[in-house]
């Protein structure tokens, strides 16, 4: 078989790996928490392996960390933040308990849920590995039922599939979005990497963070632009039926790519620089921040119903 899946355990952290062999590719995932992307390895043109993920060192770091820059992890049932962790859903309001140090509710209630493991299978074509939580009301403020589902398949010719699934098991409508906080870095400062995106609008916010309900144009880095001295921590909305990447990053010091490739139901692309400027978070959305409360992107899902989110990642090497 081309593909291999094992198990493994790095500086506490237990590990599902997806591995193809012929190209030794590997891609190590973090069911534990919010069934994040851990890894994802490639070996380069002088055979060097890199990783393209900026993740946690070990368990110390996860369980201090995560819940301050969420690294990798599951955003639901929703991303980004909510002012005070408060909402309004059909004439009621909402008190979410889990807040930000700021007093926000962000990036949602998964992110440090253990998930469980329902597939593994690897082949000759690809290997996946399947995961699933159950959440059950356990935040006051979404007291509703639905299971998120997650799935990975590492492809050839190293691109990776990450495929989502939410379903209403709850007896009534419930609010949801979806959403990924991969950190990606390909070596050196992001000031001398290449970006571009494919914006129809940015999403105006005010001095915390949240929408004001405005879009204005956005075109800086609708063709490969140096990031340089850039700062971006901002929500876009990108051009429907992009047939090129809606998002690439670019290095050119050692011609590592990462394409990015969400489809329809990712219409947001959330973009941040964060202060040590050797990775940046590239955050495919759903929904735009605070959904709950301006309804941008927000899904209304009927109980026995699921909806599917989709994105492709591929690393090319020069």
């Amino acid at each position: 078989m081309n593909f291999s899946i094992f198990h493994s355990n790095e500086n506490g952290l237990e590990l599902v790996n997806l591995k193809e062999e012929k190209t030794g590719t590997e891609v190590a995932l973090l069911p534990g928490y919010g069934a994040a992307l851990h890894a994802w390895r490639v070996r380069q043109r002088n055979e060097n392996v890199f990783n393209v993920i900026d993740h946690y060192h070990d368990l110390a770091e996860v369980q201090k960390e995560m819940g301050r820059s969420y690294k990798s992890p599951k955003l639901s049932p929703f991303p980004c933040r909510i002012p005070a962790g408060k909402y309004e859903f059909e004439g009621a309001v909402y008190q979410l308990e889990s807040l930000f140090p700021d007093g926000t509710a962000i990036h949602g209630l998964l992110y440090n849920k253990a998930f469980t493991i329902t597939e593994e299978d690897a082949g000759d074509s690809s290997a996946t590995l399947s995961l699933e939580y159950f959440y059950k009301k356990e935040d006051k403020g979404y007291p509703y039922d639905y299971n998120c589902q997650v799935r990975y398949v590492l492809h050839p010719e190293n691109v990776l599939e990450i495929v989502t699934t939410v379903t209403n098991l709850d007896k009534q409508v419930i609010p949801i979005a979806d959403g990924w906080h991969p950190y990606f870095q390909l070596g050196g400062n992001i000031h001398d990497w290449l970006l571009q995106f494919h914006a129809s609008a940015i999403v105006e916010f005010d001095e915390k963070l949240i929408p004001t309900g405005l879009l204005s144009q956005y075109d800086l880095f609708d063709s490969p632009r140096l990031i340089g001295d850039t700062f971006l921590d901002n929500c876009f909305v990108l051009k429907p039926d992009i047939v090129s990447p809606a998002c690439e990053l670019f290095n050119p010091a050692n011609g590592l790519r990462i394409s990015f490739f969400p489809d329809m139901s990712y219409p947001y692309l959330q973009l941040y620089t964060p202060p040590g400027r050797s990775s940046i978070a590239v955050e495919n959305l759903s929904a735009a921040p605070d959904c709950f409360n301006n309804k941008m992107g927000l899904i209304l899902l009927p109980p026995g119903h699921s909806q599917i989110f989709t994105v492709r990642y591929k690393v090319s090497v020069a």
